[in-house]
């Protein structure tokens, strides 16, 4: 099951540069500011900037779906045709992220968040 698009990950180079422009449009400062992510939440959304996003193969904004159960959602998006760009991570606190690309090279992030 999905909960929906809630989380976008930008790739950024610039990560003082993209956290000016992004604290400008989303006028708040962000929930996590660390050398290798910064997050913000505004108007219900998760906003990430990923400094190390090219290097993992993200080529624009990734949309991360909200999914129930990450492992079972990634073998059926591979099943079906997608490619696996970052198998499931741990990425803190129990969050859990994967990326693929679809047959047409799209990007879709998953993510699952730890059971409350």
């Amino acid at each position: 099951m999905t909960a929906g698009v809630q989380t976008i990950m930008y790739p950024v180079k610039d990560l003082d540069g993209a956290k000016a422009v992004f604290g400008a449009l989303l006028g708040v400062e962000p929930y996590a500011d660390e050398p290798y992510y910064v997050g913000y939440k505004a108007a219900g959304q998760d906003v990430g900037l990923d400094p190390n996003g090219h290097a993992k193969g993200m080529t624009g904004p990734v949309p991360y779906w909200h999914v129930d159960d990450i492992a079972a959602t990634l073998a059926a998006l591979v099943t079906a045709g997608a490619e696996t760009l970052q198998d499931v991570q741990d990425v803190g606190g129990g969050r859990k992220i994967a990326f693929l690309k679809d047959t047409d090279g799209n990007m879709i992030g998953l993510l699952q968040d730890p059971a409350e």
